[in-house]
C-alpha cells in the first residue's frame, strides 16, 4: 500500500523545512545529522529546501549505526563533535518507530551541550517503546507491530509504502 508518492514526499519535506526554520528563528547555526542511508538522504532535501527559504547557516553530518548491533562498534558521527558545543542540532531519519534507532543516535551527543536536541522524520509510527519525541514528522501513523514501513529514495522513484 502506498502511503507518499514522489509529490507528497516533496511536500512534506517542504513543510518540514518551513516548521524547522520557525522553530529555529532563534539558533544562530543548525546542525543537521541524517541517520543511516535514508535518514541522510531526507536530510539532504531538508537541507536543500531550507537553504531556499534562509542563509542562515546550516551544516549537514551524517551518522552511521548498526540497526542489528547498535552499540557495537557504536554509533559513529563524522565530523569534528566540538562543533555542536551550544547549536541546536536537529536528527534526521527515515521512519520513527520504536525509537530504539533515535535513542542510540544520542549517544555520540552525551559528551557534549548543545543548545537543544530535535528530531525529524518522515513518518511516525507511534509504537515508541524507547523515550525518544519526535519534534517534526511528515505524517503519523498507526499501524500494528507486524507492519513495515519502507521509504524509498531512489532512481525508480520517491515513495513509502505500507508492508
Amino acid at each position: 500500500m502506498i502511503l507518499l508518492n514522489h509529490q507528497q514526499i516533496a511536500s512534506k519535506v517542504t513543510r518540514l523545512a518551513m516548521e524547522i526554520l520557525e522553530r529555529n528563528t532563534d539558533e544562530t547555526e543548525l546542525f543537521i545529522i541524517g541517520i543511516n542511508k535514508r535518514g541522510m538522504e531526507l536530510a539532504r532535501r531538508l537541507l536543500e529546501d531550507l537553504r531556499t527559504i534562509s542563509d542562515a547557516p546550516f551544516h549537514l553530518r551524517q551518522l552511521t549505526i548498526s540497526q542489528a548491533t547498535p552499540l557495537e562498534p557504536g554509533p559513529v558521527l563524522e565530523g569534528e563533535l566540538g562543533e555542536l558545543t551550544g547549536k541546536a542540532v536537529l536528527l534526521v531519519d527515515d521512519v520513527a518507530n520504536t525509537g530504539r534507532t533515535l535513542f542510540y543516535a544520542l549517544k555520540p551527543l552525551t559528551g557534549i551541550l548543545p543548545s537543544k536536541i530535535e528530531v525529524a522524520v518522515l513518518v511516525d509510527r507511534r509504537h515508541k517503546t524507547w523515550p525518544v519525541y519526535v519534534t517534526y514528522r511528515g505524517m503519523d501513523l498507526s499501524t500494528t507491530m507486524g507492519d513495515n514501513v519502507l521509504v524509498n529514495f531512489g532512481e525508480d522513484g520517491n515513495f513509502a509504502v505500507l508492508e
